[in-house]
């Protein structure tokens, strides 16, 4: 199976949750400018990179986890940072090294990350116990 069916029943099912929220996150680069006909041909004058997405690296699926902060904390809600790559579960699903770097420090700053082959690798990198 592809990382596309995954990662829609990735969304599907997390976005059913009452305190989860993802949205999915392209990252990429294409050209931008002014469209200029010579002819029967069109050309892109001035063509001027631009970046979408979070970062290289980034993943797949982004949002957060609404938690219930502890008394200390005066009982209010957090909403804890979540980020999910998906990966085909057929073994070949590569892990960039930025990949792991951005997972590792969304980790490191107290959020949800890791990389998910199924919807119960996404709940358990989530901390969910739904099913």
């Amino acid at each position: 199976m592809n990382e596309s069916p995954i990662l829609k029943d990735v969304v599907n099912k997390l976005n059913r949750l009452p305190d989860v929220r993802i949205f999915r996150n392209n990252t990429g680069m294409a050209y931008q400018g002014n469209m200029v006909s010579i002819g029967d041909d069109r050309f892109l004058a001035h063509p001027r990179p631009i970046t979408f997405g979070l970062m290289e690296g980034s993943a797949d699926l982004i949002g957060w986890r609404s938690l219930v902060v502890t008394p200390a904390m005066v009982g209010g809600r957090v909403a804890v940072f979540a980020s999910i790559e998906t990966k085909r579960n057929d073994g070949r699903g590569r892990r960039a090294t930025e990949q792991k770097t951005w997972a590792q420090q969304v980790q490191r700053f107290g959020g949800f990350a890791g990389f998910a082959e199924s919807v119960g690798d996404a709940l358990s990198i989530i901390g969910a116990d739904y099913m």
